[in-house]
């Protein structure tokens, strides 16, 4: 098995949910001060050590299902799990992808503005349109883009979490343990993990080369870290400027101007404006999908015009819903789908997936036998 082989196999997965994860408010901080922040430093360091367990147990499960029912795009996984109710999924997936266009939008332009005194329509313009592009690229653009822009961010992340120390390492360890964990946080990390892992769908397309329970095992496995430690990092930085930081838009640009480095703050930007692109990017490449999925059941080709007319329906609609703000966004809509996504997703895949990998196994044995 050759290196490139090693890499789509156990770690493509958790590169490409992460990717799509961080960009929809997580890269800007404003999630993460919303779900966790808002449990105290350290009950939000323990929310994130749950949904981190979460993101992995879920994973597993999923990644072993779609590979031995070979279902790699929304749809067949959902039937799969669901039977008739699949399309619950459907709903709040397709809820949820306008919101988070909408979201991306909003960070992007607000993300502009703050740093380079940009109107704030112009970054909403450029993301969405940098998304279109990107999701015009088919799959094995969109994988080499999310591969090679997860190692950017993640030594982005080590060196602004390593200067955020060095400034106020002292406030950050004193801030940690200045008040009690409370009881919230395992509900705040059940939460987070609950809608975050709605955006599984375009992990789907990268399980194809997966072909024992091992390798989608330790796929699994991986993806709970490797999508939660950026989001540590930034959590242990953020405590050093608690409570005040809980209030900011952009929480990492206040951070960033903290550190008092501008070529940084425009590089950090830079990195994140990425992510934006991939979150927006995944999303609408799972719906279009989905698309191609059922037109293949029926042995149909996609169209070609498909695809981009879907991509501008869906950024069009996140276009307009970007007007609401992003920490209206974050507070409202996301907690409304949070609920639908435990007991469409998260539930039924902890619970009856479990028993139907349990049954392939016992089918399995008797085969062999």
């Amino acid at each position: 098995m050759t290196r490139t082989d090693l890499f789509r196999r156990y770690l493509l997965p958790a590169f490409v949910f992460q990717s799509v994860v961080i960009g929809g408010a997580y890269g800007t901080g404003r999630e993460l001060v919303e779900f966790f922040l808002s449990e105290g430093p350290l009950g939000g360091l323990l929310g994130i050590l749950v949904t981190m367990a979460v993101f992995s147990a879920v994973s597993m499960v999923t990644y072993e299902l779609a590979r031995i029912w070979g279902a790699f795009d929304y749809r067949h996984f959902f039937q799969g799990l669901l039977g008739r109710g699949w399309f619950l999924f459907e709903v709040c997936y397709v809820l949820l992808i306008l919101i988070v266009l909408a979201v991306v939008a909003a960070a992007a332009g607000s993300i502009l503005q703050a740093t380079f005194g940009l109107d704030y329509w112009i970054g909403v313009a450029g993301v969405m349109l940098a998304v279109g592009v990107l999701v015009f690229g088919g799959n094995a653009t969109i994988e080499r883009f999310f591969s090679a822009w997860s190692f950017v961010l993640y030594a982005l992340y080590v060196v602004f979490f390593a200067w955020c120390f060095r400034d106020f390492g002292a406030d950050i360890v004193a801030n940690l343990t200045a008040e009690p964990a409370g009881t919230g946080w395992p509900w705040a990390g059940l939460r987070y993990a609950g809608y975050n892992l709605a955006v599984i769908p375009p992990v789907l397309a990268t399980l194809r080369l997966h072909e024992t329970r091992r390798e989608t095992f330790v796929a699994g496995a991986l993806t709970g870290p490797i999508a939660m430690i950026p989001a540590l990092l930034f959590h242990l930085a953020a405590v050093g400027r608690y409570p005040e930081i809980a209030a900011a838009t952009v929480p990492a640009n206040q951070l960033l101007e903290e550190l008092g480095s501008r070529p940084f703050q425009i590089a950090f930007q830079i990195v994140l404006f990425g992510t934006l692109v991939e979150t927006g990017t995944g999303l609408i490449h799972a719906f279009n999908e989905r698309i191609s999925g059922l037109r293949a059941d029926r042995h149909e080709a996609m169209p070609a015009w498909v695809r981009p007319l879907v991509a501008l329906a869906l950024l069009g609609t996140g276009t307009v819903l970007s007007s609401f703000g992003l920490i209206d966004l974050i507070a409202r809509g996301y907690g409304t789908l949070t609920l639908g996504f435990i007991a469409v997703y998260v539930i039924p895949v902890l619970t009856l997936g479990v028993f139907k990998l349990r049954a392939a196994g016992r089918r399995r044995s008797g085969q062999e036998g």
